[in-house]
């Protein structure tokens, strides 16, 4: 980053703020869906990758103990799935407010 860039990000520190304040925000509303096992389980992560919900097909249930081991497996697959894709989402969304320069700057702000 030259002295020139450095100077109008300065200059521009307030209005940054402000668009990563409402990035944030607007992130808590973004909803990314994931799943695994074919769908048999599907979980909801918002933008800020809070889990919001997880969702089992009742064929993914069985009385069988090695199903069960399945089942965890497959939720835990979709919640990393789901967390991955929100964290791609908040990337995404960051760096439209920040014209570019990502988390690093972000992080300067809050």
């Amino acid at each position: 980053m030259n002295v020139n860039n450095m100077g109008d990000m300065i200059r521009n520190a307030g209005r940054i703020r402000k668009q990563i304040d409402r990035v944030q925000e607007s992130l808590k509303e973004r909803v990314v869906e994931s799943d695994a096992g074919s769908g048999l389980v599907k979980v909801l992560v918002n933008g800020q990758q809070e889990l919001l919900k997880i969702t089992i097909d009742p064929k993914a249930v069985s009385p069988d103990p090695e199903d069960v081991e399945l089942l965890e497996d497959m939720i835990i697959a979709a919640v990393s799935q789901g967390v991955e894709k929100s964290k791609a989402l908040k990337q995404r969304e960051i760096d439209k407010a920040t014209g570019g320069l990502g988390d690093g700057l972000a992080g300067l702000f809050g």
